[in-house]
């Protein structure tokens, strides 16, 4: 169910986001740019929700690393985790943060609202 619409969220958005993105293209590097700086890796996070594009059950706690690389992504974001001794990268909508800083929480949010709200590439 969407969340909200939040005016100020969307003026975000629509600013420092996505300034200048007007294709998909544009769109999906404006956000990998923006999550790459605006997460702090690493740091730990909750699986929220399953998927099935992703091995984590609900509640699993997971190490975030960073982002995989510009050649990873497709139609939503991912973030790479350390999961049972190897490296994958795992859907960011299934991840709240733990004891995350102002930052991370904020990126991780903006992206959720951007999910939450039925917005696509």
């Amino acid at each position: 169910m969407p969340r909200e619409r939040n005016e100020a969220w969307e003026h975000h958005l629509a600013m420092d986001i996505m300034p200048d993105a007007y294709g998909e293209e544009e769109q999906v590097m404006s956000w990998y740019y923006y999550l790459e700086e605006k997460l702090h890796f690493p740091f730990q996070a909750r699986c929220i929700k399953a998927r099935l594009k992703s091995p984590l059950k609900v509640g699993e706690i997971v190490k975030v690393i960073g982002m995989p690389g510009e050649d990873d992504i497709d139609h939503e974001m991912f973030v790479k985790i350390r999961w049972q001794k190897r490296d994958l990268a795992v859907p960011l909508i299934q991840l709240e943060g733990i004891d995350v800083d102002e930052d991370t929480q904020e990126g991780i949010a903006d992206w959720h609202y951007w999910v939450e709200q039925g917005y696509q590439f």
